[in-house]
């Protein structure tokens, strides 16, 4: 399959000890890929080192063959909304319209065809319904999906997520993950949880972050992994409902 990002050999520092340290990845085309890992583990420097925010202390990130810079504009990424200010007064259309910024005309508003695929996205993702809300009056799943509907507007090759399930109920989420996992069917998925037992029903690999990084197949995914990576004793519960 093709390689669509490729890190090398990859350290991090903030100035003091390594937050990553010599991490090795490549990601393919069409992959649905976990990344998990305890609090502090470097999850979210990784991902800015893949999309160009920060630049690694040492190894190299490509993206589609280019700098993380150049190549970020084919990969459409969704953060966390606990980082979201939800006191600004914008609708739903209004908050998934900004994914279409940088692939649209800078001057004289958007087009009808960035409308079009606006519309597509909230589709997609159930929202067009709620088009007119304003984002105050939004649950915490809705909002959820308006943030992937965002990141859809930009018609990307790769979709990162981190935590895109944080804080909202288990109904939810499995809603969450089995849409995601639709997408799949189209584009590349990335995404950051703390759950591996949930999202391994969903991924394809999980790629466990610890300062170090070790990538697992999901059928390879056992107690004492998860108890390394975590750093502690780890009991597994069979669940059946």
């Amino acid at each position: 399959m093709t390689t669509l990002i490729k890190i090398e050999n990859v350290s991090f520092s903030y100035g003091g000890a390594a937050v990553l340290e010599d991490i090795n990845l490549e990601i393919k085309k069409g992959e649905f890929l976990g990344l998990v890992g305890p609090n502090a583990g470097g999850k979210s420097t990784l991902l800015k080192l893949i999309l160009g925010l920060i630049k690694p202390s040492r190894g190299r990130i490509t993206l589609f063959g280019k700098s993380p810079r150049t190549g970020r504009v084919r990969v459409g990424y969704c953060p966390q909304y606990t980082q979201f200010s939800r006191n600004y007064p914008i609708t739903v259309e209004e908050v998934v319209l900004l994914g279409r910024l940088g692939k649209t005309r800078v001057i004289g508003g958007y087009t009808r065809q960035d409308h079009t695929i606006v519309r597509s996205a909230m589709q997609s993702t159930e929202v067009d319904s709620i088009r007119t809300k304003n984002i105050s009056d939004l649950s915490g799943g809705q909002l959820q999906r308006v943030l992937i509907a965002r990141a859809l507007a930009s018609e990307p090759e790769v979709l990162i997520l981190d935590e895109p399930t944080a804080n909202i109920d288990q109904r939810v989420e499995v809603d969450i993950f089995e849409l995601l996992k639709q997408f799949n069917q189209k584009m590349t998925i990335i995404v950051v949880s703390h759950d591996i037992g949930f999202i391994s029903e969903y991924v394809t690999r999980v790629a466990c972050l610890n300062r170090t990084l070790v990538c697992h197949e999901t059928s390879e995914l056992t107690g004492e992994t998860i108890e390394h990576l975590y750093g502690g004793h780890v009991s597994m519960i069979e669940h059946h409902h």
